[in-house]
Order: structure tokens, then sequence, then C-alpha cells
């Protein structure tokens, strides 16, 4: 009776079989387990504030001369959250999964792997909200999974930082036409009260 409890179908096997294949696939790539293979710099110097949708910024990448890299096919450079802009917001949280991290959230350039040193300017872009930023490059294989990564702040996240101010979607011209709504009501205001005080005397 016992030993028949502990029998499994063929189509039982298969099917946890399954479940679990699918259940390993969803997993991605851990950054953890990825190296520190690129050198990545970029111009601006910690606290050094950039205005979103007009200022720009330069980054370069290069491989660390003591590593293969064979398996490298491309480069996807990145505007990641410095910890500081992290915290208490779960949707800029940093996850070991890199499927489901928020880290890294705004593209600045994917580019064919190379050897030598890569330099981009990248005009930082109008959806890039008011944070504390640093840039990550990873590197993609043939298959388009991470295998590898550079940033420009070190291990730990604790320097060479910048901020970005985003647009806050109103500009001069809004500021100074709300102004003037603002006067022309209190002046109509003030004249209907005047008005009715005379009516009242009358």
């Amino acid at each position: 009776m016992a030993a028949s409890s502990l029998f499994f179908s063929p189509a039982t096997i298969l099917g946890l079989l399954l479940l679990f294949s699918i259940g390993s696939s969803v997993e991605g790539v851990l950054f953890s387990k990825l190296k520190q293979t690129l050198i990545v710099t970029a111009s601006p110097n910690h606290g050094q504030v950039l205005k979103a949708g007009e200022d720009k910024l330069t980054v370069s990448w290069a491989l660390n001369s003591t590593v293969s890299d064979s398996s490298y096919k491309q480069v996807k450079v990145i505007l990641c959250y410095a910890p500081v802009s992290q915290k208490d917001r779960g949707w800029r949280k940093t996850v070991d999964d890199l499927s489901i991290d928020k880290t890294c959230q705004f593209d600045i350039i994917t580019k064919p792997y190379t050897k030598s040193k890569t330099t981009f300017e990248y005009m930082v872009k109008r959806n890039v909200p008011t944070a504390t930023y640093f840039i990550r490059a990873y590197v993609l294989d043939f298959s388009e999974n991470e295998v590898a990564y550079g940033q420009t702040t070190d291990a730990a996240k604790t320097t060479k930082f910048f901020d970005i101010i985003g647009i806050s979607g109103r500009t001069a011209s809004l500021d100074i036409a709300a102004g003037c709504f603002s006067a022309f009501s209190i002046l109509s205001l003030v004249y209907f009260f005047v008005k009715e005080k005379r009516m009242a005397k009358k």
C-alpha cells in the first residue's frame, strides 16, 4: 500500500520535469555572477549637475586587457540610479536577477563590441527624472545575455555620482501666464466687490 502510493506515472514525471525546467528558465542572469571586465568612465565629475534635454555627457569604455572576449558581441550602456535615489522607491529597487532589476532604466547606447576604446556623446533625454546617477555598461553575448559589465562607480556604489535635473513640465511662459491669470482674477474680484458695495449703498 505504502509502496504503491509512491508510484508516479510517466505522465506525472514528465509534468514535474516540465515544471522544473520552466521554473529554472524564468530566472534571469544574476548580476552577482558577472565579472567586471570593462573599464567605464564618463565626463561628469562627482556631484556635477546636468539638465535633462539640455546637457550632454561623454562616456567611454574599454576591455581589461587580461580578459578573454571570445563570447562578446555587443556593449549596452545604461544610466543607473545611485542608492540615494533608490531609497524607499520600490520601482527603482536593485535585484540580483537582472530580468527584474530596476537599477538601470535609461538606455544610452548599444554598440557592437570592439576591443579598442569606444567613446560616445549622449544628450540627456527629456524623460530622465530628477535623481542621482552613475553609468553601467553590460557586455552581451551572441544570445544577447549579459556576461560581463563595467561601471563608473565602485563595486559598493559609494562614489563618482552625478545629478540630473528632470523637466518638471512647467516653462517660463506657463509661469508668466499663470501669474497674469491670478492677478486678473484678484483684480476682477476686487472690482465686483467694490461695485457690489456701491450698489448696496444706493
